[in-house]
């Protein structure tokens, strides 16, 4: 990042739009929000654009009012990027994930500031902020506003959000792009007033029984381990979604109960929703699932969590993902 150019980009006030992935996690709607509230109280005129809706887990953050989507307000939205100035792209690498929204953003005349984490970003910014150590986007907005000079401006609002996509990014601190520098950014974090008990209480601890049953019907009725090839696989249909009245984010975190049982190594969850079969893939070690879901699945991520999109029916999807396991079998010996 050439801090000296966009410090002196943003001397004074901008016309600014965040945009972020499709279906924004924890780390993509914190990092964001996070970003906005420091953006504001520089003196500029921020607007976060999301490509669609999220879990309502991640709704109570502060400035979740005043995020527009572009599914549900799309020329609203259109014009917001279109008058930027400056456009920051969180937590994508390529502008394809940010859906229906990427084509706006590519036809934007505004400078373009990519901060990120994900492998193999494409070549659109202007300015780049890419690490694939970092823990999370968050992480790196931290670093972002330190080497720029801002952590003075830095308050709860921006504590909270940036915990946020630090917390559900990291697995709670426990996967392994945790590090010494993301525990200091924490600390730092509260200092400036973050009370974690309560970040973690309004993501993890506020669950409808509708979510709570699922994840009992997923474990006991819809869990398959393949234990030749240290696997565990999820799968959910639309209709078995809509028998507990499916709500965004209850499967948030689904993929890892698999991923816990001892000897899996990769761990799948294949869930139907709204005619799209989407995968999120984990792993433990060596066994590279973001290479994985970019050879088979359209997807990507990280090595040992990515995501990806069938292109062929939930019942199929299921028998290659099975299909598949044998040619991975010396890999996930573990």
């Amino acid at each position: 990042m050439d801090y000296p150019a966009v410090s002196k980009l943003l001397a004074t006030p901008r016309r600014i739009v965040i945009t972020t992935h499709r279906s924004p996690d924890g780390d993509a709607i914190g990092s964001s929000l996070g970003l906005y509230h420091y953006l504001v109280k520089g003196g500029h005129q921020v607007q976060v654009v999301t490509p669609n809706n999220y879990p309502k887990f991640l709704q109570w953050l502060p400035g979740n009012d005043t995020v527009t989507e572009y599914e549900s307000n799309s020329e609203v939205a259109a014009k917001m990027v279109g008058d930027a100035e400056i456009v920051f792209c969180l937590d994508y690498n390529a502008l394809h994930r940010t859906d229906k929204l990427g084509p706006v953003i590519g036809a934007s005349t505004a400078l373009k500031v990519l901060i990120d984490h994900h492998q193999q970003p494409d070549d659109f910014p202007d300015f780049s902020l890419s690490d694939t150590s970092a823990s999370s986007t968050a992480q790196l907005i931290y670093d972002f506003i330190e080497g720029l000079g801002g952590l003075d401006l830095v308050d709860k609002n921006v504590a909270e959000c940036l915990y946020t996509g630090l917390l559900t990014d990291t697995g709670s601190f426990r996967f392994p792009s945790t590090s010494p520098r993301t525990h200091e950014i924490v600390a730092g974090l509260m200092r400036k007033g973050l009370e974690v008990d309560q970040v973690y209480n309004r993501i993890f601890d506020t669950n409808s029984l509708n979510k709570l049953q699922l994840l009992g019907y997923s474990l006991s009725e819809k869990l398959t381990v393949y234990k030749e090839y240290n696997t565990a696989i999820i799968g959910l249909s639309y209709k078995e979604l809509q028998r507990f009245n499916f709500q965004k984010g209850d499967t948030e975190g689904l993929v890892n109960y698999g991923l816990s049982i001892e000897g899996v190594v990769f761990a799948v969850l294949v869930q139907e929703v709204k005619g799209l079969v989407k995968m999120s893939l984990r792993s433990k070690g060596d066994f590279d699932v973001n290479q994985m879901a970019r050879a088979h699945f359209n997807g990507g991520g990280h090595k040992n969590a990515a995501g990806g999109l069938s292109d062929v029916s939930f019942d199929k999807t299921l028998e290659k993902l099975a299909a598949l396991l044998p040619q991975y079998k010396e890999a996930l010996q573990g």
